[in-house]
């Protein structure tokens, strides 16, 4: 039998609400980190794709903001962002949380879901969290919700059920060719990591509305010839008290921050790396089109 005749390939979208654990899936699925993590909701904005290949089948995951009830135009361009990756997937992952209470938001996405009328597999996250006797009813509640094809759960944060889970993906996929070099674990740029990393060492250690009102822009991303990387990057804000605070007496936190990213970046790109970070103020930026689109935030 060849191998490659009977090959599975496919992109499966990963939506839910904010916090319910996508990017923390994704990283378990691929093995690696290739998502960024923290505990605060909404630190997902763009979609992140992870690749993961094997002799037989290869999966495109979607890692995508989660669905929310829009304060920002940011937040409807992650909506979108969320929505259109599910349109063009060949499956859908809905993810849950233990413990998620029944919102608006949940009837949106499963009505949304249903016109898509793409096979959906329901995965229950963080089952770590409650007693095993009390996943049945759950499973139960959420069977009479909609007719997904698989409910499966997991605890991502301990990789428990990821092996399981992606069995039963591949078994859902069609057959189809090899989209990517089976060495290759993402189609992004090294910079939008290195953007990303940068973004999270902030969600990590701002708190209120910082994290939420900060996007980072890599101006610079080049080789010298002692063989560092040398990365320049501009944090921008929404007011001049943000920057203030994102700065710190004398530097100190902007200093730290970029500290945790530079060490996370060099064991990415594999090489020492100079980095420099800069805070701008752009005013409101979340709030208008144009600037979002200057951010890079384009359709």
């Amino acid at each position: 039998m060849n191998a490659q005749e009977n090959f599975k390939s496919g992109y499966v979208s990963i939506i839910g609400e904010p916090n319910v654990g996508k990017s923390t899936f994704l990283n378990a699925a691929m093995g690696e980190k290739i998502a960024i993590v923290t505990p605060k909701p909404q630190t997902t904005r763009n979609q992140v794709r992870g690749v993961v290949t094997t002799d037989t089948y290869q999966i495109i995951f979607l890692d995508t903001p989660g669905i929310l009830d829009p304060k920002y135009r940011l937040h409807d361009w992650m909506v979108k962002t969320a929505y259109a990756a599910a349109e063009d997937a060949d499956l859908i992952l809905y993810l849950v949380d233990v413990n998620q209470r029944k919102t608006q938001i949940e009837l949106q996405i499963l009505e949304r879901i249903s016109k898509i009328g793409l096979r959906t597999i329901l995965v229950i996250n963080k089952i770590d969290l409650i007693p095993k006797d009390s996943l049945l009813p759950l499973i139960q509640k959420y069977s009479q919700k909609f007719p997904f094809i698989e409910i499966m759960p997991i605890s991502a944060k301990l990789s428990e059920g990821i092996l399981e889970l992606k069995e039963l993906v591949v078994g859902y996929l069609p057959l189809g060719p090899q989209y990517f070099p089976e060495d290759q674990i993402s189609d992004l740029p090294e910079r939008f990591f290195v953007a990303e990393t940068i973004r999270e060492k902030i969600f990590l250690e701002t708190s209120k509305e910082i994290p939420y009102s900060t996007s980072v822009v890599i101006e610079q991303f080049k080789e010298r010839e002692n063989g560092k990387i040398f990365i320049s990057a501009i944090v921008y804000v929404e007011r001049k008290s943000q920057r203030g605070i994102l700065v710190g007496k004398r530097g100190e936190m902007i200093k730290h921050i970029g500290q945790l990213a530079r060490v996370e970046i060099e064991e990415f790109v594999n090489s020492p790396v100079f980095l420099e970070l800069r805070v701008l103020v752009k005013k409101d930026w979340r709030r208008s089109d144009r600037k979002l689109k200057d951010l890079g935030y384009t359709p």
